[in-house]
């Protein structure tokens, strides 16, 4: 004859559908970034094309917003379907995850503030290489535009910077109508002009130097940045509280959705 013994535990519905609305916020952004990454793709002729992606030499922000979106997706879903269907392995690798992630941004944030000089030199490179790339794809052109415009500033260090460009470039041999000028978005903005202007940075730099900041920004965006750290820094401290707060709270939810789901499975004993 069989005896069962049956325990009191059960799983807590509460922290089982609060750990599914946590997941599929995030699923379902994620299949909103997906989906903006992949019809910037195929507007531009990447989908039909991948090597695209290779042959250019700065970065294509569409790949950082599918990159997101990949992970946001993979996440969401093992989050829902875990919390759903009581799954221990898919809520270990939720919670394992969002744990790496978590001391990733950790880790991150303590090296750039010990190694501020290395970091500026690598986004100095970085900013530099997508200067070259500056026309050979349209997000990144618009990327570049919008921190030049937002910060006030004109390449890495200085408006010379866009002699990296092949088509701003000052040497005898470019026969680009761009030469020797800047992107629009380096000049100074004009309050009486309705329409923007984006022929303004022709031929600025064949001025003398002591009259560029008449007409166009000749701070660099990383001085720009570096500047607007210390006057935001507790917005930007108060971002990174909020995700960390965010992801623990994430993975509070799925470790005790794990502890009741274990404490079942243990007390059914025949």
């Amino acid at each position: 004859m069989h005896y069962y013994r049956y325990s009191n535990a059960e799983v807590s519905c509460w922290y089982k559908y609060l750990l599914f609305s946590y997941n599929i916020v995030f699923w379902l952004a994620g299949v909103v970034f997906l989906g903006v990454g992949l019809w910037a793709w195929s507007e531009k002729g990447v989908l039909s094309d991948l090597t695209k992606v290779t042959r250019m030499h700065g970065i294509d922000p569409v790949v950082l917003v599918l990159m997101v979106g990949v992970v946001m997706f993979t996440l969401g879903f093992a989050g829902c379907v875990g919390a759903l269907r009581e799954n221990i392995c898919l809520l270990n690798f939720f919670c394992s995850a969002i744990v790496l992630i978590f001391f990733l941004e950790l880790a991150v944030a303590v090296l750039a503030f010990l190694f501020q000089d290395w970091v500026r030199d690598r986004f100095r490179e970085f900013f530099e290489s997508n200067i070259r790339s500056y026309r050979d794809d349209i997000d990144l052109q618009n990327l570049i535009d919008s921190l030049q415009k937002a910060n006030q500033c004109c390449g890495a260090y200085g408006p010379e910077d866009w002699d990296l460009n092949v088509y701003f470039n000052c040497s005898g041999a470019s026969y680009s109508r761009e030469k020797c000028g800047v992107p629009f978005s380096c000049c100074v903005p004009d309050p009486a002009q309705k329409v923007v202007n984006t022929q303004c940075g022709y031929d600025v730099r064949t001025q003398l130097k002591s009259k560029w900041d008449e007409s166009i920004f000749t701070k660099g965006c990383i001085q720009a940045l570096e500047g607007w750290l210390p006057r935001n820094i507790y917005i930007v401290a108060g971002v990174f509280i909020a995700i960390s707060l965010l992801q623990i709270f994430g993975i509070f939810l799925a470790r005790t959705l794990i502890s009741d789901i274990e404490a079942v499975k243990a007390g059914h004993h025949f």
